[in-house]
Protein backbone atom coordinates (compact mmCIF):
# COMPACT_ATOMS: atom_id res chain seq x y z
CA UNK A 1 0.00 0.00 0.00
CA UNK A 2 1.03 3.10 -1.20
CA UNK A 3 2.45 5.62 1.84
CA UNK A 4 2.21 8.86 -0.33
CA UNK A 5 -0.07 11.50 0.03
CA UNK A 6 -3.85 10.15 -1.49
CA UNK A 7 -5.56 12.26 -3.91
CA UNK A 8 -9.17 12.68 -3.94
CA UNK A 9 -10.05 16.50 -5.27
CA UNK A 10 -13.55 16.94 -4.75
CA UNK A 11 -14.05 13.44 -3.25
CA UNK A 12 -15.95 15.17 -0.20
CA UNK A 13 -17.83 17.80 -1.76
CA UNK A 14 -20.77 16.85 0.01
CA UNK A 15 -19.26 17.19 3.13
CA UNK A 16 -17.36 14.85 5.55
CA UNK A 17 -15.30 15.02 9.16
CA UNK A 18 -11.65 15.90 9.10
CA UNK A 19 -9.19 15.63 11.68
CA UNK A 20 -5.78 17.49 11.43
CA UNK A 21 -2.98 16.48 13.71
CA UNK A 22 0.24 13.79 14.42
CA UNK A 23 -0.73 10.95 11.91
CA UNK A 24 0.31 7.54 12.18
CA UNK A 25 -1.40 5.96 9.25
CA UNK A 26 -0.01 1.95 10.14
CA UNK A 27 1.65 1.56 6.96
CA UNK A 28 5.38 -0.35 7.19
CA UNK A 29 7.97 1.77 6.56
CA UNK A 30 5.57 5.63 6.56
CA UNK A 31 7.12 7.83 8.99
CA UNK A 32 4.90 9.56 11.54
CA UNK A 33 3.77 12.61 9.63
CA UNK A 34 3.46 15.95 12.34
CA UNK A 35 0.74 17.75 10.08
CA UNK A 36 -1.58 15.38 8.69
CA UNK A 37 -4.80 15.02 7.62
CA UNK A 38 -7.69 12.53 7.12
CA UNK A 39 -10.70 13.27 5.77
CA UNK A 40 -14.10 10.26 6.15
CA UNK A 41 -16.74 10.26 4.05
CA UNK A 42 -19.26 7.49 3.32
CA UNK A 43 -17.94 5.55 5.75
CA UNK A 44 -14.67 5.73 4.30
CA UNK A 45 -11.33 7.42 4.24
CA UNK A 46 -11.28 9.82 1.01
CA UNK A 47 -8.38 11.63 1.59
CA UNK A 48 -5.17 11.37 3.85
CA UNK A 49 -1.27 12.81 4.17
CA UNK A 50 0.36 16.39 5.15
CA UNK A 51 -2.21 19.24 5.29
CA UNK A 52 -0.03 21.09 3.14
CA UNK A 53 -0.80 18.48 0.30
CA UNK A 54 -4.26 18.88 0.87
CA UNK A 55 -6.49 19.13 -2.35
CA UNK A 56 -8.65 22.42 -2.79
CA UNK A 57 -12.63 22.10 -2.87
CA UNK A 58 -12.93 19.91 0.31
CA UNK A 59 -16.08 20.36 2.09
CA UNK A 60 -15.30 19.01 5.22
CA UNK A 61 -14.87 20.18 9.21
CA UNK A 62 -11.21 20.22 10.21
CA UNK A 63 -10.96 19.31 13.63
CA UNK A 64 -7.54 19.92 15.24
CA UNK A 65 -6.89 16.72 17.53
CA UNK A 66 -2.91 15.14 19.26
CA UNK A 67 -2.43 12.21 17.47
CA UNK A 68 -4.23 9.99 14.73
CA UNK A 69 -4.23 6.37 14.06
CA UNK A 70 -6.01 3.44 12.31
CA UNK A 71 -8.23 2.05 14.02
CA UNK A 72 -6.93 -1.44 15.43
CA UNK A 73 -7.18 -5.23 14.99
CA UNK A 74 -6.74 -8.23 17.25
CA UNK A 75 -7.23 -11.34 15.90
CA UNK A 76 -7.41 -12.82 19.00
CA UNK A 77 -9.69 -12.22 21.19
CA UNK A 78 -12.45 -14.23 23.21
CA UNK A 79 -14.93 -11.54 24.98
CA UNK A 80 -15.19 -8.59 27.18
CA UNK A 81 -18.03 -7.03 29.75
CA UNK A 82 -18.77 -10.33 31.15
CA UNK A 83 -19.28 -12.14 27.89
CA UNK A 84 -17.30 -14.72 26.04
CA UNK A 85 -17.71 -15.14 21.88
CA UNK A 86 -19.77 -18.24 22.38
CA UNK A 87 -23.27 -19.56 20.96
CA UNK A 88 -24.56 -15.96 22.74
CA UNK A 89 -25.07 -13.32 19.74
CA UNK A 90 -26.43 -10.72 21.96
CA UNK A 91 -23.33 -11.09 24.29
CA UNK A 92 -20.74 -11.12 21.22
CA UNK A 93 -22.21 -8.17 19.94
CA UNK A 94 -22.14 -6.44 23.34
CA UNK A 95 -18.31 -7.75 23.75
CA UNK A 96 -17.21 -6.45 19.91
CA UNK A 97 -18.79 -3.27 20.76
CA UNK A 98 -16.91 -2.39 23.97
CA UNK A 99 -13.75 -3.26 21.60
CA UNK A 100 -14.43 -0.82 18.76
CA UNK A 101 -15.29 1.74 22.01
CA UNK A 102 -12.08 1.36 23.48
CA UNK A 103 -10.06 1.53 19.94
CA UNK A 104 -10.16 -1.97 18.41
CA UNK A 105 -12.17 -1.62 15.55
CA UNK A 106 -11.90 -4.98 14.00
CA UNK A 107 -12.08 -8.44 16.45
CA UNK A 108 -11.89 -11.83 15.71
CA UNK A 109 -13.78 -13.97 18.42
CA UNK A 110 -11.76 -16.87 19.47
CA UNK A 111 -13.02 -19.82 20.48
CA UNK A 112 -11.44 -22.46 22.82
CA UNK A 113 -11.27 -26.26 22.43
CA UNK A 114 -14.70 -27.82 23.37
CA UNK A 115 -16.60 -30.80 22.14
CA UNK A 116 -17.39 -31.09 18.52
CA UNK A 117 -20.88 -30.06 18.71
CA UNK A 118 -20.09 -26.91 20.90
CA UNK A 119 -17.53 -25.46 18.28
CA UNK A 120 -20.26 -26.16 15.80
CA UNK A 121 -22.93 -24.17 17.11
CA UNK A 122 -20.78 -21.13 17.98
CA UNK A 123 -19.49 -21.31 14.48
CA UNK A 124 -22.45 -21.17 13.40
CA UNK A 125 -24.24 -18.60 15.39
CA UNK A 126 -21.24 -16.04 15.31
CA UNK A 127 -20.55 -16.57 11.28
CA UNK A 128 -23.83 -13.98 10.97
CA UNK A 129 -21.76 -11.17 13.50
CA UNK A 130 -18.92 -11.91 10.80
CA UNK A 131 -21.35 -11.23 7.73
CA UNK A 132 -23.10 -8.33 9.25
CA UNK A 133 -20.32 -6.91 9.51
CA UNK A 134 -19.82 -7.01 13.89
CA UNK A 135 -16.87 -9.25 13.69
CA UNK A 136 -13.80 -9.42 11.62
CA UNK A 137 -13.61 -13.39 11.65
CA UNK A 138 -13.48 -16.31 13.55
CA UNK A 139 -10.65 -18.03 15.42
CA UNK A 140 -10.44 -21.64 16.46
CA UNK A 141 -7.63 -22.09 19.16
CA UNK A 142 -8.56 -25.50 19.36
CA UNK A 143 -9.36 -28.21 19.83
CA UNK A 144 -6.24 -30.31 17.71
CA UNK A 145 -3.25 -28.78 20.68
CA UNK A 146 -1.44 -30.51 22.84
CA UNK A 147 -3.03 -31.04 26.48
CA UNK A 148 0.61 -30.51 28.14
CA UNK A 149 0.07 -27.40 27.21
CA UNK A 150 -3.37 -26.68 27.14
CA UNK A 151 -3.03 -23.40 29.93
CA UNK A 152 -6.64 -22.16 30.04
CA UNK A 153 -8.32 -24.64 28.09
CA UNK A 154 -10.68 -27.54 28.96
CA UNK A 155 -7.74 -31.14 28.52
CA UNK A 156 -11.10 -32.96 28.11
CA UNK A 157 -11.64 -30.76 25.16
CA UNK A 158 -8.67 -31.55 23.73
CA UNK A 159 -8.56 -34.32 20.75
CA UNK A 160 -6.46 -35.92 18.06
CA UNK A 161 -5.97 -33.45 14.94
CA UNK A 162 -9.26 -34.79 12.45
CA UNK A 163 -9.47 -33.95 9.59
CA UNK A 164 -13.28 -34.82 9.03
CA UNK A 165 -14.39 -32.44 11.87
CA UNK A 166 -11.97 -29.83 11.31
CA UNK A 167 -13.73 -30.14 7.15
CA UNK A 168 -17.15 -29.65 8.81
CA UNK A 169 -16.91 -26.76 10.76
CA UNK A 170 -15.34 -24.37 8.40
CA UNK A 171 -17.96 -25.55 6.06
CA UNK A 172 -20.12 -24.33 8.62
CA UNK A 173 -18.30 -21.37 8.75
CA UNK A 174 -19.34 -20.48 5.29
CA UNK A 175 -15.64 -18.49 4.89
CA UNK A 176 -15.72 -16.85 8.09
CA UNK A 177 -13.17 -18.56 9.71
CA UNK A 178 -10.11 -17.17 8.96
CA UNK A 179 -7.27 -18.53 11.43
CA UNK A 180 -7.08 -21.84 13.77
CA UNK A 181 -4.76 -22.76 16.14
CA UNK A 182 -2.74 -26.29 15.64
CA UNK A 183 -0.31 -27.93 17.38
CA UNK A 184 3.12 -28.88 15.22
CA UNK A 185 2.92 -32.88 16.97
CA UNK A 186 -0.55 -33.39 16.34
CA UNK A 187 -1.70 -36.22 14.41
CA UNK A 188 -2.73 -35.77 10.83
CA UNK A 189 -0.87 -32.04 10.57
CA UNK A 190 -0.06 -32.12 6.89
CA UNK A 191 -3.98 -32.85 6.24
CA UNK A 192 -5.13 -30.12 8.99
CA UNK A 193 -3.08 -27.46 7.03
CA UNK A 194 -3.89 -28.33 3.73
CA UNK A 195 -7.91 -28.18 4.67
CA UNK A 196 -7.12 -24.67 6.38
CA UNK A 197 -4.90 -24.04 3.03
CA UNK A 198 -8.52 -24.48 0.99
CA UNK A 199 -10.38 -22.84 3.11
CA UNK A 200 -7.95 -19.86 3.16
CA UNK A 201 -7.82 -20.65 6.92
CA UNK A 202 -4.43 -19.37 8.83
CA UNK A 203 -2.46 -22.14 10.74
CA UNK A 204 -1.43 -20.90 13.57
CA UNK A 205 1.46 -22.65 15.45
CA UNK A 206 0.44 -22.57 19.33
CA UNK A 207 -0.31 -24.39 22.47
CA UNK A 208 2.52 -27.26 21.50
CA UNK A 209 5.47 -28.94 23.13
CA UNK A 210 6.99 -29.61 19.98
CA UNK A 211 10.75 -30.01 19.21
CA UNK A 212 12.56 -27.01 16.76
CA UNK A 213 13.63 -30.23 14.27
CA UNK A 214 9.49 -30.59 13.91
CA UNK A 215 8.91 -27.45 14.31
CA UNK A 216 11.06 -26.84 10.98
CA UNK A 217 9.99 -29.72 9.43
CA UNK A 218 6.54 -28.40 9.37
CA UNK A 219 7.56 -24.80 8.14
CA UNK A 220 9.36 -26.45 5.18
CA UNK A 221 12.41 -28.10 5.76
CA UNK A 222 15.80 -26.65 7.05
CA UNK A 223 16.38 -23.70 5.06
CA UNK A 224 13.84 -21.09 6.40
CA UNK A 225 11.66 -20.50 4.00
CA UNK A 226 8.19 -20.90 4.86
CA UNK A 227 5.07 -21.05 2.34
CA UNK A 228 2.33 -18.73 4.30
CA UNK A 229 0.59 -17.33 5.47
CA UNK A 230 1.73 -19.01 9.24
CA UNK A 231 1.03 -17.30 12.39
CA UNK A 232 2.10 -18.47 16.12
CA UNK A 233 -0.21 -17.97 18.91
CA UNK A 234 1.01 -15.98 21.66
CA UNK A 235 4.78 -16.49 21.34
CA UNK A 236 6.35 -17.93 24.00
CA UNK A 237 3.26 -18.67 26.61
CA UNK A 238 2.38 -22.36 26.40
CA UNK A 239 5.07 -23.34 24.25
CA UNK A 240 8.54 -25.07 26.01
CA UNK A 241 11.26 -22.10 26.54
CA UNK A 242 13.85 -20.99 24.83
CA UNK A 243 17.17 -22.60 26.10
CA UNK A 244 20.02 -22.87 24.45
CA UNK A 245 20.42 -26.46 24.41
CA UNK A 246 16.79 -27.53 23.63
CA UNK A 247 15.47 -24.25 21.76
CA UNK A 248 12.04 -25.90 21.34
CA UNK A 249 9.59 -24.24 18.89
CA UNK A 250 10.80 -20.25 19.59
CA UNK A 251 14.04 -20.37 18.31
CA UNK A 252 12.17 -21.34 14.75
CA UNK A 253 9.78 -18.96 14.61
CA UNK A 254 11.76 -15.99 15.45
CA UNK A 255 14.02 -17.28 12.41
CA UNK A 256 10.70 -17.92 10.22
CA UNK A 257 9.71 -14.51 10.94
CA UNK A 258 12.49 -12.81 10.13
CA UNK A 259 13.48 -14.36 7.04
CA UNK A 260 10.07 -14.40 5.64
CA UNK A 261 8.66 -10.98 6.79
CA UNK A 262 4.84 -11.35 6.22
CA UNK A 263 4.29 -15.02 5.47
CA UNK A 264 5.48 -15.66 9.63
CA UNK A 265 3.48 -13.18 11.64
CA UNK A 266 4.17 -14.05 15.50
CA UNK A 267 1.31 -12.59 18.42
CA UNK A 268 2.07 -10.69 21.60
CA UNK A 269 0.18 -10.39 24.35
CA UNK A 270 2.21 -7.47 25.74
CA UNK A 271 -0.31 -6.64 28.37
CA UNK A 272 2.74 -6.76 31.31
CA UNK A 273 1.47 -9.82 32.64
CA UNK A 274 2.56 -12.57 29.81
CA UNK A 275 5.40 -11.25 28.34
CA UNK A 276 8.37 -9.23 30.47
CA UNK A 277 9.19 -5.58 28.21
CA UNK A 278 12.95 -7.24 27.48
CA UNK A 279 10.85 -9.61 25.37
CA UNK A 280 8.82 -7.69 23.59
CA UNK A 281 11.53 -5.48 22.94
CA UNK A 282 13.63 -8.20 21.88
CA UNK A 283 11.29 -9.31 19.30
CA UNK A 284 10.62 -6.11 17.54
CA UNK A 285 13.99 -5.71 16.81
CA UNK A 286 14.58 -9.31 16.14
CA UNK A 287 11.95 -9.73 13.31
CA UNK A 288 10.38 -5.83 12.81
CA UNK A 289 6.93 -4.74 12.72
CA UNK A 290 5.58 -6.60 9.71
CA UNK A 291 5.96 -9.84 11.30
CA UNK A 292 4.48 -8.95 14.99
CA UNK A 293 0.59 -9.01 15.58
CA UNK A 294 -0.17 -7.59 19.23
CA UNK A 295 -3.45 -8.98 20.29
CA UNK A 296 -5.09 -9.01 23.87
CA UNK A 297 -6.31 -12.64 24.38
CA UNK A 298 -8.93 -10.38 26.30
CA UNK A 299 -11.46 -12.73 28.29
CA UNK A 300 -15.22 -11.97 29.65
CA UNK A 301 -13.15 -9.42 32.46
CA UNK A 302 -12.32 -7.14 29.82
CA UNK A 303 -13.82 -3.89 30.98
CA UNK A 304 -14.96 -5.15 33.79
CA UNK A 305 -13.94 -5.41 37.94
CA UNK A 306 -12.38 -8.18 39.37
CA UNK A 307 -13.95 -10.91 39.92
CA UNK A 308 -15.44 -14.52 38.81
CA UNK A 309 -15.15 -15.29 35.61
CA UNK A 310 -15.42 -18.44 33.45
CA UNK A 311 -13.21 -18.91 29.98
CA UNK A 312 -14.96 -21.66 27.92
CA UNK A 313 -16.06 -24.22 30.58
CA UNK A 314 -13.70 -23.30 33.06
CA UNK A 315 -13.62 -20.94 36.21
CA UNK A 316 -11.73 -17.90 36.42
CA UNK A 317 -10.44 -15.61 39.30
CA UNK A 318 -9.36 -12.07 37.88
CA UNK A 319 -7.72 -10.10 40.14
CA UNK A 320 -6.13 -7.50 40.05
CA UNK A 321 -7.01 -7.47 36.44
CA UNK A 322 -4.92 -10.66 36.17
CA UNK A 323 -7.05 -13.43 35.26
CA UNK A 324 -5.96 -17.11 36.20
CA UNK A 325 -7.70 -20.71 36.73
CA UNK A 326 -9.48 -20.49 39.60
CA UNK A 327 -7.34 -22.63 42.41
CA UNK A 328 -8.45 -26.06 42.96
CA UNK A 329 -8.80 -27.49 45.95
CA UNK A 330 -7.97 -30.86 47.27
CA UNK A 331 -4.09 -32.51 47.90
CA UNK A 332 -2.73 -33.49 50.64
CA UNK A 333 -5.29 -32.05 53.45
CA UNK A 334 -8.74 -31.70 53.48
CA UNK A 335 -9.80 -28.19 52.19
CA UNK A 336 -6.06 -27.00 50.83
CA UNK A 337 -5.99 -24.57 48.27
CA UNK A 338 -3.61 -25.65 45.21
CA UNK A 339 -1.17 -22.34 43.97
CA UNK A 340 -2.54 -19.85 41.75
CA UNK A 341 -4.05 -21.28 38.30
CA UNK A 342 -2.66 -21.04 35.24
CA UNK A 343 -2.80 -17.63 33.33
CA UNK A 344 -6.40 -17.78 31.45
CA UNK A 345 -6.43 -15.27 28.86
CA UNK A 346 -5.76 -11.25 29.59
CA UNK A 347 -8.29 -8.47 30.72
CA UNK A 348 -6.59 -5.56 28.60
CA UNK A 349 -7.30 -3.67 25.34
CA UNK A 350 -5.39 -3.24 22.38
CA UNK A 351 -4.48 0.14 22.42
CA UNK A 352 -3.19 -0.32 26.11
CA UNK A 353 -0.77 -2.94 25.01
CA UNK A 354 0.41 -0.16 22.27
CA UNK A 355 0.81 2.10 24.53
CA UNK A 356 2.93 -0.28 26.94
CA UNK A 357 4.91 -0.81 23.90
CA UNK A 358 5.67 2.78 23.33
CA UNK A 359 6.42 3.07 27.09
CA UNK A 360 8.97 0.31 26.74
CA UNK A 361 11.02 1.68 23.87
CA UNK A 362 9.16 0.55 20.46
CA UNK A 363 8.86 3.05 18.27
CA UNK A 364 5.40 4.20 17.88
CA UNK A 365 4.73 3.87 14.59
CA UNK A 366 6.51 0.05 14.90
CA UNK A 367 3.87 -0.21 18.02
CA UNK A 368 1.00 0.67 15.86
CA UNK A 369 1.56 -1.40 12.44
CA UNK A 370 1.66 -4.65 14.79
CA UNK A 371 -1.83 -3.63 16.08
CA UNK A 372 -3.19 -2.80 13.00
CA UNK A 373 -1.72 -3.48 9.22
CA UNK A 374 0.30 -6.55 10.16
CA UNK A 375 -2.68 -8.20 11.74
CA UNK A 376 -4.83 -7.03 8.88
CA UNK A 377 -2.64 -8.31 6.07
CA UNK A 378 -2.56 -12.15 7.74
CA UNK A 379 -6.11 -12.19 8.15
CA UNK A 380 -6.84 -10.78 4.70
CA UNK A 381 -8.80 -8.18 5.67
CA UNK A 382 -6.58 -5.85 3.79
CA UNK A 383 -8.26 -6.86 1.05
CA UNK A 384 -11.76 -6.57 1.49
CA UNK A 385 -12.33 -3.72 -1.05
CA UNK A 386 -14.32 -0.81 0.63
CA UNK A 387 -14.14 -2.65 3.85
CA UNK A 388 -10.67 -2.86 3.69
CA UNK A 389 -9.04 -1.86 7.43
CA UNK A 390 -5.68 -1.66 8.68
CA UNK A 391 -4.29 1.81 7.89
CA UNK A 392 -5.13 5.03 7.49
CA UNK A 393 -4.98 5.39 3.75
CA UNK A 394 -7.61 6.86 1.13
CA UNK A 395 -10.65 3.83 0.15
CA UNK A 396 -10.16 1.94 3.42
CA UNK A 397 -13.05 1.59 5.53
CA UNK A 398 -12.85 4.90 8.25
CA UNK A 399 -12.20 3.11 11.18
CA UNK A 400 -9.84 6.18 13.22
CA UNK A 401 -8.65 6.66 16.57
CA UNK A 402 -7.54 10.26 18.04
CA UNK A 403 -5.66 9.71 21.14
CA UNK A 404 -4.03 12.25 23.74
CA UNK A 405 -0.13 12.44 23.01
CA UNK A 406 0.23 9.76 25.75
CA UNK A 407 -2.29 7.02 23.82
CA UNK A 408 -5.23 7.84 25.65
CA UNK A 409 -8.54 7.48 24.28
CA UNK A 410 -10.47 10.31 22.99
CA UNK A 411 -12.61 9.18 20.04
CA UNK A 412 -13.13 5.65 17.99
CA UNK A 413 -14.74 6.30 14.99
CA UNK A 414 -16.17 3.18 13.07
CA UNK A 415 -16.73 3.30 9.13
CA UNK A 416 -16.63 7.20 10.21
CA UNK A 417 -19.28 6.40 12.98
CA UNK A 418 -18.56 7.55 16.61
CA UNK A 419 -18.43 4.70 19.05
CA UNK A 420 -18.31 6.29 21.87
CA UNK A 421 -19.43 9.74 23.99
CA UNK A 422 -16.33 12.43 22.94
CA UNK A 423 -14.00 12.29 26.05
CA UNK A 424 -13.41 15.85 25.79
CA UNK A 425 -11.21 15.74 29.19
CA UNK A 426 -8.36 14.06 27.53
CA UNK A 427 -8.10 16.79 23.96
CA UNK A 428 -6.91 19.56 23.82
CA UNK A 429 -9.22 20.92 20.55
CA UNK A 430 -6.97 23.91 20.73
CA UNK A 431 -3.87 22.04 20.26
Amino acid sequence: MPAEPSSARGSAAGGGVGLRGRLVTGLPGTAVIDDGTVVMAGGNIVWCGPTSDLPDGFDADLRQVPLILPGLVDVHCHGAVGHTFSADADGARLAAGHHAAQGTTSVLASLVSAPSQVLLEQIEVLRDLVQDGTLAGLHLEGPFITTSMCGAQDPAAIIDGDPALLQQWLEAGRGTVRSMTLAPETPHFAELVQLCRDHGVVPSLGHTAATASRTREVLGGANGGVGGPWSATHLFNRMPPLGHRTPGPIAVLLQAAKQSPGQMVLELIADGVHLDPEIVRMVFGLVGPRSIALITDAMAAAGMSDGQYTLGSLDVLVQDRVARLKPARGGAHAGEVSGPGAIAGATSHLLENVRRCVEWGVPLADAVVAASSTPARLMGLDRLGPHRVGAIAQGFRADVLVTTEELELVQAYRAGTPQTQERNDRADSSV
